[in-house]
């Protein structure tokens, strides 16, 4: 480039929208989340409408679903608190990879999260550095080569759904990381199969958002 030379931009002012809203109160602010986006890339967009807003729990970039975040201090401790002490509810849905041996069953095994790699890895039995983790599902439908699952998490650790199916045998279908390619590519499976569908939450009657209590908030 030389001086006096012209140059033109060119940018698409339209922006694609990161979620929609499902519940709003002057507490919590629950939205459903597009695939495609980061959490923080949620956050940061909820932000700019709702600047007290408080970041309590992280999806996969890939994974849609559900999410709730804190608009005051004490809405923020009490969700805290609530995912911490594991007494919300949370219910996936998945597609995964061909049939399951079982209809039903809560797994457990052994996890352990490799930062160097951004990836888990799961193990029968204990090892060291590894964390017990327990995943529930139960078969909604199977279809011609792959199952249509609910997932309830007992533990929610760095991509357990995903890592525990994969080590079982039956990969989420579109999942890149843990996931068949082979199957992928021939299904042309770009993203994960795997929704945040359900959240429900529990508080204590002292809690300010007991008015909340066993509410469920779907999408």
């Amino acid at each position: 480039m030389q001086k006096n030379d012209v140059v033109e931009i060119y940018y698409n002012l339209l922006k694609r929208e990161s979620h929609r809203i499902i519940y709003l109160d002057d507490n919590v602010l629950v939205v459903y989340k597009f695939s495609g986006f980061t959490s923080e890339t949620v956050f940061n967009d909820v932000k700019l409408e709702h600047e007290n807003a408080g970041f309590i729990h992280r999806l996969d970039r890939n994974t849609d679903g559900v999410m709730i975040f804190s608009l005051n201090q004490d809405a923020e401790k009490e969700l805290l608190k609530g995912f911490k002490n594991k007494t919300f509810t949370k219910i996936y849905h998945a597609e995964v990879v061909g049939f399951l041996k079982k209809p039903s069953d809560i797994m457990t095994a052994y996890l352990i999260k490799d930062s160097v790699n951004s990836l888990v890895k799961i193990f029968d039995k204990k090892v060291d550095g590894a964390v017990k983790i327990k995943t529930a599902y139960k078969t909604i439908k199977k279809l011609t080569d792959s199952t249509l699952i609910e997932v309830q998490l007992f533990t929610g650790k760095t991509h357990q759904i995903r890592a525990h199916f994969a080590h079982i045998g039956n990969p989420i279908v579109g999942d890149s990381k843990y996931g068949n390619n082979e199957y992928n590519r021939l299904n042309k499976a770009k993203s994960q199969v795997l929704t945040a569908k359900k959240l429900t939450l529990n508080f204590e009657e002292n809690s300010c958002l007991f008015y909340l209590n066993g509410k469920t908030f779907t999408c």
